[in-house]
């Protein structure tokens, strides 16, 4: 198939291209390189032998997207563009709301235009919103206690998406709930290295490991969890690009969603441990108090994606962490 990979410079839009091409699929990558860089593309080439095509558009830009439709006749859309910042939008909910919902719109109605009918979309275990120390399945209610404009967002599209299949049911949309992605491709070339202030935890560590932050700030230690601090289901972003792959065999007319993840909550505290074990560098860090909204445990059941689709993650976190210190390494020279 031919595939158009929205973001697909960024951290799980590059090794979903590296994993298509393996698979033998033609892919293009639109990307406005906003949090990713050009060089990305050398290095896909580097790990899977193919550069793909490449447009430096953003999906706020509906002339040059129609221009890139308009060429491409493209299969299938899978969606990763979208600021994903926590932090910033709640500072920022306006840049936020423009940015993923305006843009998704966007794309779509070039999708319907040119007649572009399947789309997997990049979604997060944010929409369960505040549901609590529970293994969370699809089944379950989303869009309630939602605590950041970043979790509205997709949580708004994955709604966009249902509507748009309502009034088109030739529509074929997968909506992935991503869990918390880490580590980097074993050859070290690519991985997790964000143009801005990082929000998520290993791109913290790794700033921490070669001093460009001077400590990690964990935030509370009084979770009812086994160490006090906040526990999250890590997935290796090779699994997860897996996953993208394995979902194009579980495309019908109508919306499916899955959860991506291992079924199993790791906390903090044990991160910045095995870090340390596979590093063997210390990692200053300091307790500061809860974030608003965090959470105790979230993990996810990934029992459908298993039985629907044959996936399921396959790596451990010390393989993440193995994989990560290469990326390191290789990124700082």
């Amino acid at each position: 198939m031919k595939i158009l990979l929205t973001g697909g410079t960024g951290y799980i839009g590059s090794h979903t291209a590296v994993e298509l091409i393996k698979a033998g699929h033609e892919v293009e990558i639109l990307d406005n390189l906003f949090n990713s860089k050009i060089t990305v593309l050398d290095d896909i080439e580097a790990i899977a032998g193919v550069k793909p095509k490449f447009y430096e558009v953003d999906l706020l830009d509906k002339e040059g997207l129609d221009a890139v439709f308009a060429e491409g006749q493209y299969d299938l859309v899978m969606h990763f563009a979208g600021l994903k910042a926590v932090g910033e939008s709640v500072e920022k909910p306006l840049k936020y709301y423009e940015n993923n919902i305006g843009g998704t719109v966007n794309l779509l109605e070039c999708m319907k235009k040119y007649g572009v009918k399947k789309i997997v979309f990049s979604s997060s275990a944010t929409v369960y919103g505040n549901q609590d120390g529970v293994k969370l399945s699809e089944e379950m209610p989303v869009g309630v206690g939602i605590t950041n404009p970043y979790g509205q967002t997709k949580f708004m599209i994955e709604q966009i998406l249902k509507d748009l299949v309502v009034s088109d049911p030739e529509f074929e949309v997968a909506i992935l709930r991503y869990f918390n992605p880490v580590g980097a491709h074993e050859s070290g070339l690519i991985g997790e290295d964000p143009n801005d202030i990082p929000n998520n935890l290993m791109p913290i560590i790794m700033k921490v490991a070669t001093g460009e932050i001077p400590e990690l700030s964990i935030y509370g230690d009084d979770y009812d969890t086994p160490d006090g601090t906040g526990m999250r289901d890590f997935v290796h972003v090779v699994d997860l690009a897996k996953g993208h792959v394995a979902t194009m065999g579980g495309l019908r007319p109508g919306v499916v969603v899955y959860n991506l993840g291992t079924g199993k909550a790791t906390s903090v505290m044990e991160m910045v441990k095995m870090f340390e074990a596979e590093s063997g560098k210390e990692l200053p860090y300091k307790i500061v108090a809860r974030r608003a909204g965090d959470l105790a445990k979230i993990y996810a059941d990934p029992s459908k994606a298993e039985n629907e689709l044959g996936w399921k993650a396959e790596h451990t976190i010390e393989d993440a962490m193995r994989d990560t210190i290469k990326y390191l390494n290789h990124v700082r020279g």
